[in-house]
């Protein structure tokens, strides 16, 4: 998500936008090789697996790999929320400065000097 972006509401998941572009986990495997051994299914989500699938690859969560610091699901749709806030003020905001709520006023445009040719 990005408050400089005016579609401030598409927020991509770290998990599932993976999940579509390297279904295998490749690039998972060959940099964070801590996961190299968990199965395609768990790989983007190593915390949803079970103690035995976890032991089996050889990860111990908080040890070799931290948990999750935020559940993405919840702390994007509170994001979204703030941005959409922050969106709308300053679509009010503009509404008070030129009337049309397009946002900030327009540049003025130049005024083209003449000049003559000898």
């Amino acid at each position: 998500c990005s408050g400089f972006f005016y579609q401030y509401f598409r927020c991509y998941s770290p998990v599932s936008f993976q999940k579509k572009n390297d279904p295998n986990g490749n690039y998972i495997r060959k940099w964070v090789p801590e996961l190299a051994e968990l199965p395609a299914k768990y790989i983007y989500e190593p915390w949803t697996a079970n103690v035995s699938i976890l032991k089996k690859a050889g990860v111990k969560l908080g040890v070799d790999y931290p948990r999750p610091i935020v559940d993405h699901s919840v702390v994007s749709k509170e994001n979204m929320s703030k941005m959409k806030l922050a969106y709308d003020a300053y679509k009010t905001k503009g509404n008070q400065k030129t009337g049309d709520g397009s946002g900030p006023p327009k540049k003025k445009a130049k005024k083209q000097v003449q000049t003559k040719l000898k």
